[in-house]
């Protein structure tokens, strides 16, 4: 309660411990929190080289464990488990009783586990091949029951139960007035020292409790760039605890006190701590807003390198069954599937209340910003080549997610606010809670309640409930619109049979007058983008059409937009060619002449080849180029 009397974490209210540090205290309370580390883990580092038996890397993860040698008697922690980074666990000659953890042997990095001279007891669990475990010296290794007695209380001799009478003679008065003195005198010290111990375990048990219940997540992560690959690649290192196996997508209560319970929605390894959050959030703090919807608001964080991240936080008044199943919905899209037009998903926190999801950061932000906001946010208007890019970018992204992942998803929110652009202004889809699996035949529909945004909404769902793929369909031709007229879906300031942005589009698009004006006056229009344009237009109305069968699938829109967007022209023909070679000769005169510029050192033995025969244009290219197999197998291809 003084103000710098703290050894462990740091010193004020509301302020949590590192998650090394939550770790390593959980493993001392399986030891009785000896003296030996109060002694020495003071502070909220545990790796500034102070911290008894503790050693790491220069990227701060804990690789060794040593408490060789210091009287610890309990069990052997499973609290290991999650410091993923171990290499050796070193914890011989002591006194420790029990089994080894079984989760001890999901440490991926573990070369060496020495329990060697204590009483453990039960089967080994199986270790990885390259696990060097050593158990020699517990003489119950392999037996289901120990027998070993603990040490009575201080003043009893070994195996004399308290109160009991050691065997011996009898000395003189004044030595047994000396054997009483000194019994009293040591049962003292022992109590003193015994009060010492159960104080300070209480204490800290006490402060890990208040942290546990304030901050901490049954499994942690920790964040940090990635040593090579991609540039703009997030490495994330998770610490699992036992009770966490992933994989799956149900949701798990664990008890505790309080309205602060702690569930994990199990989709693998992908749980992070609310505190590294709030760490790289700056706790939340309003200048990192980088907008709001009907999820909650989503912050800007930045790690301590730079690398920056967006972290989507659930409003506290929006946790319900209907937002626990949007969430759960877009953990489980997000780790089925991966696109280079899709969101990443980095991970997830579930803390009480709190429900948030961490994504790469897209730095331009929405495409309705530079579709719709561009002057009050003090942008340029999109071009058209940029808004034809961005439109296949999507199409592409949905095309993936109708047809090419593993499973079929429909995403069922199509619109320019879910669509987030890169530095290089290339367009990745996003918000996946409202996502369903699509019928395996992809025809069929399936009933769901009514959910997604009003403009974008195919009249079929609007009416029915009931979803196809063809409702993403319907909602890409509403953004194509968009992105033609620079209009929204749905715009109350217009007269009121121009609201609907498609039902106006349909009419401006009767002739080419009206089509015209219905273009955004921003776009430069020439003959070729008028034609581009057009183009879209059409494929817009195909998209809208009433009838669900009437729509194109998006592996036909990409084709449209992808031969629009991506047109190839040869280069123009270089005239100073250096080699000279006249398009009218033959092809053995212009080898001769290549042959003759190269000179027939640098050709090597294939040049050879390609002139064995100058006369016979069927024998002047090589059977088989250098280097290639004998027979051409699908292994050869790859």
């Amino acid at each position: 309660m003084d103000k710098g009397s703290n050894s462990f974490c740091l010193d004020g209210a509301g302020v949590a411990c590192d998650s090394r540090v939550n770790i390593l205290l959980s493993i001392a309370d399986s030891v009785g929190y000896p003296v030996v580390f109060a002694e020495s883990w003071k502070g909220n580092n545990p790796c500034n080289g102070d911290w008894k038996g503790i050693s790491c890397d220069a990227g701060g993860n804990i690789t060794v464990v040593n408490f060789q040698k210091l009287s610890l008697s309990g069990t052997i922690s499973g609290s290991f488990s999650q410091l993923t980074s171990l290499k050796r666990l070193i914890l011989s000659d002591n006194v420790l009783t029990g089994t080894i953890p079984k989760e001890l042997t999901s440490l991926p990095s573990l070369e060496l586990l020495d329990v060697s001279n204590n009483h453990i007891y039960g089967k080994v669990p199986k270790f990885k091949q390259n696990v060097l475990v050593k158990t020699d010296g517990n003489p119950d290794i392999g037996k289901d029951n120990s027998s070993f007695i603990p040490p009575g209380p201080p003043g009893s001799s070994p195996g004399t139960p308290p109160g009991g009478h050691g065997g011996g003679n009898d000395s003189s008065d004044g030595g047994n007035k000396n054997s009483s003195t000194g019994k009293i005198v040591g049962s003292v010290i022992g109590a003193v020292c015994g009060a010492f111990i159960v104080g300070l375990g209480f204490c800290l048990y006490t402060r890990k409790r208040k942290r546990s219940n304030r901050v901490q997540s049954p499994n942690t992560m920790v964040i940090h760039p990635s040593n090579g690959g991609d540039g703009n690649g997030v490495k994330i290192t998770f610490a699992t605890g036992s009770s966490v196996n992933g994989g799956g997508s149900e949701t798990q209560s664990y008890a505790s006190s309080g309205p602060s319970d702690l569930h994990v929605v199990e989709a693998g390894n992908m749980v992070i701590s609310i505190q590294v959050l709030r760490n790289v959030t700056n706790n939340f703090s309003e200048e990192n807003i980088l907008g709001r919807g009907g999820f909650g608001t989503v912050y800007k964080g930045e790690l301590h390198d730079g690398t920056k991240i967006a972290v989507k936080r659930m409003e506290s008044g929006v946790v319900s069954e209907k937002g626990l199943a949007e969430f759960k919905s877009e953990i489980a899209v997000l780790t089925k599937v991966r696109h280079r037009h899709l969101v990443a998903l980095l991970g997830y926190c579930l803390d009480g209340n709190e429900r948030l999801l961490v994504y790469e950061y897209m730095p331009q932000g929405t495409l309705s910003r530079h579709l719709f906001n561009w002057k009050e946010e003090g942008l340029k208007p999109l071009e058209w080549t940029r808004r034809l890019t961005i439109a296949l970018d999507v199409a592409r992204g949905v095309e993936y997610l109708h047809g090419l992942a593993h499973q079929s998803f429909i995403h069922r929110d199509l619109k320019p606010s879910n669509i987030l652009l890169g530095d290089d202004m290339r367009a990745k889809v996003a918000d996946f809670g409202l996502v369903r699996l699509a019928p395996e035949n992809g025809k069929h529909s399936i009933e769901t309640r009514l959910a997604g945004t009003f403009g974008y909404l195919a009249p079929e769902y609007a009416v029915t409930g009931r979803v196809t793929t063809k409702v993403d369909v319907f909602s890409f031709g509403v953004i194509l619109m968009e992105l033609i007229s620079g209009r929204k879906a749905l715009d109350e300031t217009q007269p009121e049979d121009s609201v609907h942005l498609v039902t106006w589009f349909r009419r401006m698009h009767l002739n080419k007058e009206t089509f015209r004006k219905a273009i955004d006056q921003t776009i430069e229009l020439d003959e070729e983008t008028l034609a581009s344009v057009s183009t879209v237009s059409e494929l817009a109305g195909h998209c809208c059409a009433r009838e669900p069968y009437q729509r194109p699938d998006m592996g036909h829109v990409v084709n449209v937009l992808s031969s629009l967007a991506e047109l190839w022209k040869p280069a123009e023909p270089d005239s100073d060619d250096i080699y000279g070679i006249d398009l009218d000769m033959t092809l053995p005169q212009a080898l001769k002449k290549w042959q003759a510029y190269e000179g027939s050192s640098n050709m090597g033995d294939s040049s050879s080849s390609l002139l064995a025969s100058a006369d016979n244009t069927q024998t002047s290219i090589p059977t088989r180029p250098s280097g290639f197999a004998e027979s051409f197998t699908s292994a050869d291809g790859r």
